[in-house]
C-alpha cells in the first residue's frame, strides 16, 4: 500500500514538472481525480495525500489558468458576436435602445440630448464606459457610416474626452470601436468604449 502511494505521488510530481502536459489532458486529471478518492479510504500516510487538497488547481500555474480562463472568455465573446451579426440589419430594438427609453437600468456616466454614456456591465479596466447615440440612424456600425453621420461622430469622440476627464483619466485613457463579427461587435448600435485606470499594453486585441 506504502509502495502505491509512492508511486502516485511520483506520478503527481511528473505532473507539476509538466504542467503544459497537464492542460492538455484533463481525461487524465479527471483519472488521478477518482484514483485520489480511492485512496482517500485507505489508511495511507497523510503525507502521501496531502498534494491532492488542491492538486488540480496547484497542477495548473496560475498564470496558466488565466489563460485558460481568457481563452474562454474570447470563445464566448467570439460566439455571441457571430451571433448578433445575424441580425444586424434587422431594425430590432437593441439593449442600447431600452437603455436610452430607461427600460433598463443603467449607472450614467454622462447624458445630453445626442449621447449617452454608461458604465459597462463587464469591464475591462478600472474605468470603463460605453458612450452610445441615442438615436442609431442606421448607425449599426462603424462601417455603416454616411456623410450625414460626420456631427454625432465627431460629438460621440469629444463625449469621450468628457468622460476621460470626468473619470480622472484624461491623461492616459483609450478609445475602441468594435466593428463587425470580426472584432467581436456584439450590439449592433454603434458605441465607443472607454477605458483607462491601468496601464494600457500595445498591440491591443
Amino acid at each position: 500500500m506504502i509502495k502505491r502511494g509512492r508511486e502516485l505521488r511520483s506520478l503527481i510530481e511528473k505532473l507539476i514538472s509538466a504542467p503544459m502536459a497537464a492542460i492538455a489532458s484533463f481525461s487524465l486529471l479527471r483519472n488521478y481525480a477518482v484514483t485520489a478518492r480511492a485512496f482517500s479510504n485507505l489508511n495511507t500516510p497523510q503525507t502521501v495525500f496531502c498534494d491532492f487538497v488542491n492538486y488540480k488547481r496547484s497542477l495548473i500555474p496560475l498564470q496558466s489558468r488565466r489563460s485558460l480562463s481568457r481563452v474562454g472568455a474570447t470563445n464566448n465573446e467570439e460566439a455571441a458576436a457571430k451571433a448578433a451579426a445575424v441580425n444586424a440589419d434587422s431594425g430590432t430594438p437593441t439593449i442600447f435602445d431600452k437603455i436610452v427609453a430607461k427600460e433598463i437600468s443603467s449607472t450614467v456616466i454622462y447624458e445630453d440630448e445626442k449621447v449617452l454614456a454608461f458604465r459597462d456591465i463587464n469591464p475591462q479596466a478600472p474605468v470603463h464606459v460605453l458612450i452610445i447615440p441615442k438615436l442609431r440612424d442606421g448607425l449599426t456600425m462603424l462601417g455603416k457610416a454616411e456623410a450625414k453621420h460626420g456631427e454625432i461622430l465627431g460629438h460621440l469622440l469629444y463625449t469621450a474626452k468628457i468622460v476621460a476627464e470626468k473619470e480622472g483619466i484624461l491623461d492616459g485613457f483609450r478609445v475602441v470601436i468594435n466593428n463587425g463579427p470580426d472584432a467581436c461587435q456584439s450590439v449592433y448600435h454603434l458605441h465607443l468604449h472607454v477605458l483607462g485606470g491601468r496601464q494600457m499594453k500595445w498591440p491591443p486585441g
